[in-house]
């Protein structure tokens, strides 16, 4: 199964959504919060090239963040790219 690793902000609507996608999938991942973190904010930053949350990575590869994860799903990319077995 895939890394996943999630860049958040505790009152970020996106955020929750995103985990949402991802817990409905039982994929684990590792939340960052950077709302009081400057120095996690600055390093998603730099991985990033953005500063907007969610940032997501999928094996250390950016995903961006809940829209371009949603459209993963919508395009029927996002189980393979999550190393999830479709059965």
């Amino acid at each position: 199964m895939a890394e996943v690793t999630i860049y958040t902000t505790q009152f970020c609507p996106y955020c929750v959504r995103a985990k949402r996608l991802l817990d409905s999938k039982q994929v684990s991942y590792d939340e960052i919060p950077v709302d009081a973190d400057s120095e996690q904010r600055q390093i998603m930053m730099e991985r990033s090239q953005g500063h907007t949350v969610p940032q997501i990575f999928i094996d250390d590869q950016h995903v961006g963040g809940c829209d371009e994860l949603y459209a993963l799903e919508a395009a029927g990319q996002l189980d393979s790219r999550l190393g999830l077995n479709n059965t």
